[in-house]
């Protein structure tokens, strides 16, 4: 069963470029968690550039942005750093927690099917509690429905 509105986050303790990101150790802060399939690809890039442009408001809406992939935390740091991001990125290579999301997902491309990242976002409040779900998601305009949603959840 998917994941939704009202259910507990699970928890998650992912390296990064710069440490580890826990979802314990934001504990009390509105997080908003997204999964993307890969590091420095066109739609990747936009979302993380997107969020990266709205990182001082979604501070501001006392929320923290973590991008989630299965790429390494040094593949995450190169890609910080290529395009000066802002988000914290963790790396679930070597961890279940794109699976306990519910974004490890059969695709198909030409025919072919395989397993992989479903683009999705998770509004998470202070309570560790999911407040709203976005799957399959679009790039355009996504940044902007997810900080009103952050907004309004911490009525910022």
């Amino acid at each position: 069963m998917p994941l939704g509105p009202g259910d507990p986050a699970p928890a998650f303790d992912l390296p990064s470029d710069e440490g580890r990101v826990s979802l314990a150790d934001l504990k009390g802060k509105t997080v908003v968690l997204y999964f993307y399939p890969k590091d420095d690809t066109s739609g990747c890039t936009a979302e993380a550039q997107g969020f990266t442009a709205a990182a001082d408001d979604f501070a501001k809406a006392g929320a923290v942005v973590v991008g989630v992939s299965k790429d390494s935390a040094a593949s995450h740091g190169k890609f910080r750093a290529k395009y000066d991001l802002k988000v914290k990125l963790g790396s679930a290579k070597d961890d279940d927690t794109v699976e306990r999301y519910g974004a490890w997902v059969e695709k198909s491309m030409y025919g072919r099917k395989y397993m992989g990242i479903d683009r999705s976002t998770y509004l998470i409040d202070k309570a560790g509690v999911i407040r709203r779900v976005w799957r399959k998601v679009k790039v355009p305009g996504h940044v902007a429905e997810v900080l009103a949603a952050a907004q309004a959840l911490t009525g910022a």
